[in-house]
């Protein structure tokens, strides 16, 4: 960036809020999706294993049976690609932890590793972007499996148990392509046009933007889904409108193009969502050149996309990544927080390991964020766990009908917010140990209750401590990949016969580059221990590449300039 950048006065540390992260936002628009999955995943082995009366072997299924909560907001064809690498990533991880429990019994070197594994998933999940649960199942299992019993000649085993629940996962996952093939396009268009009707009936930054990105995905999600169908190229043109709703509500866009009203879009979303056909909209402005377009950049991507995704991800690994302070903090935060928690005396601190790796979010106030709801959702849930206890010792089939109520009751809620989701994620995790045999209820809560606190204390000062001064490098970045987007957008508009599938390229390469830039900028203004930030600039990049999508979204308006000197 050049030297004229004028940059926003920021102190570097910030207030963190107490309230707001632990109020309740709307459930997903597919909660259920995950929980039924995972129930199923995890009810199948578990009845296996009680047939053949050898429910001690839980934990290593439940491994498997967790992959189910993976790649539910991808198309099909990707998400059994993603949810198979979830799996050989589980195995991976679990391999690694059972060869160390069986090679040493040293508390003070498995914490070292348990810190390691941690660090490295959490880096891992964040370069490939797997969403959520993100890292933190597989430092639950890695982390429970380190201190659990173990002889190397049992591991070969375990890891088939874990491969078969995997497999079964895989199939929850994957199966409901063979029902209907086309619903996470739908879903993804759905919410598309409900974004861009939230713009339309309250224009302002905060919904442009999240229109914006709305659009964005269900583009990527309609060119990742594989060829076109009918159903797909339905779904196309209801996207067109959704861009030429955020067109229309665009400073500078054309007067002349109309836009659906924003009952129109909610009820398209409605009905998109629904299990009837796809509705059939008017043609929008430039319907058929948008259509083209896509089918170019489809045929486009067919031969380089997994090649872009492989270099994509080398760097965010290679040296000089945001990504690597993060990884850095969890590695310090889980080892300081497992060692203190040895030392309070607790025998196997592996939750206050995992309790310390779920904090670590893109900047130090989500974390903080995290850490308060984790804490209140952790506490809560020993109290469920306490209530509940005597009813499923009463034999094996009680045990594992409240293992599977806790799971489908943790993804229905943990949309809502994290700690509602944490109280029945706790009990779950607690009754698991109760496969290998009762412990003293009052042991099992007290060292869950003081894993939490230390895991939670300690992780948040770490996060705090250990700075990231390479958030404020990648908004800079962004900023600077939004400017060259723009001008190439503005490059292939002012052609004198603007190629379709290149206008188009050029639109969504300008909204994947402003939805990084917003997502840059949040990251780096919840941090601390920075330099201070181009606030003007943002600003300025995103009303000048609003402007433009505008423009290129209905084919004429004039193009918008990039405001001089942060001017608005």
């Amino acid at each position: 960036m050049s030297d004229t950048t004028i940059r926003s006065r920021q102190p570097s540390v910030r207030r963190l809020p107490l309230a707001a992260p632990l109020r309740l936002a709307r459930p997903s628009d597919m909660w259920f999706k995950p929980a039924l999955s995972v129930v199923v995943a995890t009810a199948v082995p578990d009845l296996v294993l009680l047939a053949v009366d050898r429910l001690d072997l839980v934990m290593y299924t439940m491994a498997g049976s967790l992959c189910a909560l993976y790649g539910h907001n991808l198309p099909y064809a990707r998400r059994a690609r993603a949810v198979a690498g979830v799996v050989v990533a589980m195995i991976i991880g679990l391999a690694a932890s059972l060869v160390a429990a069986s090679l040493t019994g040293s508390t003070a070197v498995l914490i070292a590793v348990g810190a390691l594994l941690a660090a490295g998933q959490k880096t891992l999940c964040d370069a490939t972007r797997i969403g959520p649960p993100g890292p933190v199942i597989f430092t639950f299992v890695t982390s429970a499996a380190l201190f659990a019993p173990q002889r190397l000649g049992q591991v070969p085993g375990h890891l088939a148990l874990t491969l078969g629940a995997g497999v079964i996962a895989w199939l929850v996952t994957a199966g409901p392509a063979l029902l209907r093939r086309e619903g996470p396009e739908r879903r993804a268009t759905a919410r598309a046009l409900d974004a861009a009707a939230a713009y339309l009936a309250d224009p302002g930054h905060r919904t442009r933007h999240a229109a914006a990105a709305a659009v964005h995905a269900a583009w990527q999600t309609l060119l990742a889904a594989g060829r076109p169908t009918p159903v797909r190229r339905a779904l196309e043109r209801l996207v067109v409108h959704a861009e030429a709703a955020l067109a229309e509500g665009t400073l500078d866009a054309s007067p002349a193009v109309p836009a659906p009203d924003p009952g129109r879009l909610r009820a398209w979303a409605r009905e998109t969502r629904a299990r009837g056909p796809v509705p059939t909209p008017p043609p929008a402005p430039g319907t058929s050149e948008e259509l083209f377009g896509i089918e170019a950049e489809r045929t486009a991507r067919r031969g380089g996309s997994r090649r872009d995704a492989r270099r994509a991800l080398l760097r965010s690994l290679a040296p000089g990544s945001p990504l690597l302070p993060i990884g850095a903090r969890a590695l310090i935060g889980c080892a300081l927080a497992g060692y203190a928690s040895q030392a309070a005396g607790v025998g196997r601190p592996y939750w206050a390991i995992v309790t310390a790796a779920s904090l670590y979010q893109a900047n130090v106030t989500l974390s903080w964020n995290r850490a308060l709801q984790r804490t209140l959702g952790n506490l809560l849930g020993v109290l469920v766990f306490a209530a509940i206890l005597p009813v499923s010792r009463t034999g094996p089939l009680a045990l594992i009908g409240f293992c599977l109520f806790f799971g489908f009751a943790a993804e229905a809620l943990i949309t809502r917010n994290y700690w509602l989701g944490s109280v029945a994620v706790t009990p779950m995790a607690l009754l698991v140990l109760e496969f290998g045999g009762t412990h003293p209820a009052g042991e099992l809560i007290g060292d869950r209750v003081l894993d939490t606190v230390i895991g939670a204390g300690v992780g948040i000062l770490a996060a705090m401590l250990v700075t990231n001064r390479r958030a404020a490098g990648r908004l800079e970045k962004a900023l600077a990949a939004t400017d060259l987007a723009r001008a190439r957008a503005v490059h292939a508009l002012a052609a004198p016969q603007p190629a379709p599938a290149a206008l188009d390229a050029a639109r969504r390469e300008l909204t994947g580059s402003l939805v990084e830039l917003r997502e840059a900028d949040d990251t780096a203004a919840g941090e601390w221990w920075q330099r201070a930030l181009p606030q003007e600039q943002v600003l300025a990049a995103e009303q000048a590449g609003h402007r433009t999508l505008a423009a290129t979204a209905t084919r004429r308006g004039p193009i918008a300039r990039a405001p001089e000197n942060g001017a608005v």
